[in-house]
């Protein structure tokens, strides 16, 4: 059966990972990046359906004067309660994922393209690619990652990890698991490393 649509990777990894630099050193190669997160941002702007969704879920003091969704107010609803994230999953994702799968379709069928998604493993998003990239970096580092580029406390940091799939249960999802626990270049060496294993991988599948 020949393979008319593009070679998909799932790109993943905890909160403070890495992963825009892996995305931007595959995006630098001619990879097709669709950011989860974007679309997240999209489908909840101002006047969406997406955003009355949530407000009825979650009550209307998440929408400011402007009629935008203050995206820190909900992330401090949900990242503190796990009955609220899957509700918010529930709303959020089949959406992201629609979105996501119209991309994948009208990219050209040559391309690889790179889902960068940070919640690929715990919405089971991985059935949609053909390669999955996990970035791994030991909770410590991570933590001190987003107090010094996101402002977060320790407490914040660590709550935000463990809201996020257990990181042995995400590396096993992973086709390649890429450290970054060291410095940024040898982790871009190794991404470099594992574009060429991707385009590897992508050829063998149209062959």
């Amino acid at each position: 059966m020949a393979h008319h649509m593009p070679f998909v990777v799932g790109l993943t990894g905890g909160i403070g990972s890495g992963k825009s630099t892996a995305a931007s050193c595959f995006s630098q190669h001619g990879a097709v990046v669709i950011d989860a997160d974007q679309i997240s941002r999209a489908l909840t702007a101002t006047g969406s359906e997406v955003l009355d969704e949530i407000t009825e879920s979650f009550g209307s003091a998440l929408v400011d004067s402007t009629g935008s969704l203050d995206r820190a107010a909900l992330a401090s609803i949900v990242f503190s309660d796990p009955d609220s994230l899957a509700t918010l999953n529930a709303i959020m994702h089949p959406k992201i994922r629609a979105k996501a799968l119209e991309i994948i379709s009208k990219s050209d069928p040559r391309a690889i393209v790179v889902y960068d998604m940070p919640l690929l493993v715990e919405t089971g998003s991985e059935d949609i690619c053909d390669a999955v990239v996990v970035i791994d970096v030991d909770p410590r580092t991570q933590v001190e990652r987003l107090v010094a580029s996101r402002g977060m406390s320790a407490e914040q940091a660590e709550e935000r990890i463990r809201n996020q799939a257990s990181r042995e249960f995400r590396n096993q999802s992973g086709t390649w698991v890429i450290e970054n626990s060291s410095s940024h270049a040898d982790f871009v060496i190794a991404c470099e490393f594992v574009w060429k294993e991707i385009e590897q991988r992508a050829h063998r599948v149209r062959e």
